[in-house]
């Protein structure tokens, strides 16, 4: 009994030990910056303007695609690996569909300074960005895009909009999770929810995103599972779902059936 004792004390020891490194290690386990040089130039075409919009402790680097007269604008969240020398992509579909594209770094990507140290801070700056962008499209077409973890913030932020009588006319979950308490459980599910400093709330945001809201998800997305989506769609009476057929999460871009939908939402503006 002493042993088995000794045994478990040590095995709970061990537990709470690893619950402390993923409190305090959240971040590294959750964002995945790529910075880069402040010197760095950005291989984009001559109407992609770059710009820096100031923030409490940091300087946000933000790259603005202006076509000559434009429906509107998609103000773009990507995702939670890379920077924008990887995320600013896919620009003819906007050419095509003649939407500027707004996409910012957080703070440590790209040429982005500081680092991400709450979900406040992280909502904080996405209204910054957004608040130095609205102005210049006041009586054209307003997107808010989220891509995998910018999903939770870009329904966040149309919920602001939509609480300040100025909602979006299109808001964008691409690869959308639930919550980050959700799918840690499913990646962690050994790990406490309340441990979680980054809930990120999607459906929560989203019950208060006011008119259309449209969703695409791979089908074969191991990241993300397609039934996060499926969940969201309880959330909102006006939602639409495109699942991709053989889209993952990294790729789901690349497909013309994901394309062909964007295209879709955006015409019907």
């Amino acid at each position: 009994m002493r042993t088995f004792a000794s045994l478990l004390a040590s095995g709970l020891a061990v537990y709470v030990l690893l619950l402390a490194v993923l409190w305090f290690m959240q971040e590294r386990i959750l964002f995945y910056p790529d910075p880069l040089p402040q010197g760095h130039r950005f291989d984009v075409d001559p109407d992609v303007d770059e710009l820096t919009v100031d923030v409490p402790g940091a300087k946000l680097s933000v790259l603005h695609m202006k076509l000559p007269d434009p429906k509107g604008v998609v103000f773009f969240l990507h995702g939670n690996a890379g920077n924008l020398a990887s995320w600013f992509s896919n620009t003819p579909l906007y050419r095509e569909a003649n939407y500027d594209l707004v996409m910012m770094d957080y703070r440590g990507y790209g040429k982005s300074t500081g680092r991400v140290t709450s979900e406040r801070e992280l909502r904080d700056d996405v209204r910054a960005v957004w608040n130095v962008i609205a102005p210049l499209y006041a009586g054209r077409k307003q997107v808010i895009y989220g891509r995998s973890l910018g999903t939770a913030l870009a329904a966040d932020l149309s919920a602001q909009l939509g609480r300040e009588g100025r909602p979006p006319h299109l808001t964008a979950l691409v690869s959308p999770y639930s919550s980050m308490r959700d799918l840690a459980s499913e990646h962690y599910p050994f790990v406490p929810g309340a441990l979680l400093r980054y809930p990120l709330e999607t459906a929560l945001h989203l019950k208060e995103v006011k008119g259309r809201v449209w969703m695409a998800h791979g089908v074969d997305d191991a990241l993300i599972g397609v039934a996060h989506a499926r969940r969201l769609q309880q959330h909102h009476p006006h939602l639409h779902l495109d699942a991709i057929e053989g889209a993952g999460h990294n790729d789901i871009h690349g497909f013309p059936a994901y394309q062909q939908a964007f295209k879709r939402e955006l015409a019907a503006l």
